[in-house]
């Protein structure tokens, strides 16, 4: 499979083509709830996640949300 090059919170990094959001958390080691994904400026949903793929040059921000008071 070939490989792209996208910037995971500010990280050149290499990923399989194709590779889903969803896919990209778990190959990655990041949390899948409490967390936002950003792909090049815009909010992805949750629920198109799975079918969203990332290419080539993507500028991708994983925020993991924490709670307190």
């Amino acid at each position: 499979m070939a490989e792209i090059s996208i910037q995971l919170n500010g990280e050149r990094r290499p990923v399989a083509d194709k590779t889903s959001l969803e896919a990209l958390l778990e190959v990655f080691s990041l949390p899948h709830k409490r967390v936002a994904i950003e792909l090049n400026g815009s909010v992805v949903r949750k629920n198109d996640w799975a079918t969203t793929l990332v290419a080539d040059g993507d500028r991708l921000e994983v925020v993991h949300f924490v709670g307190g008071g």
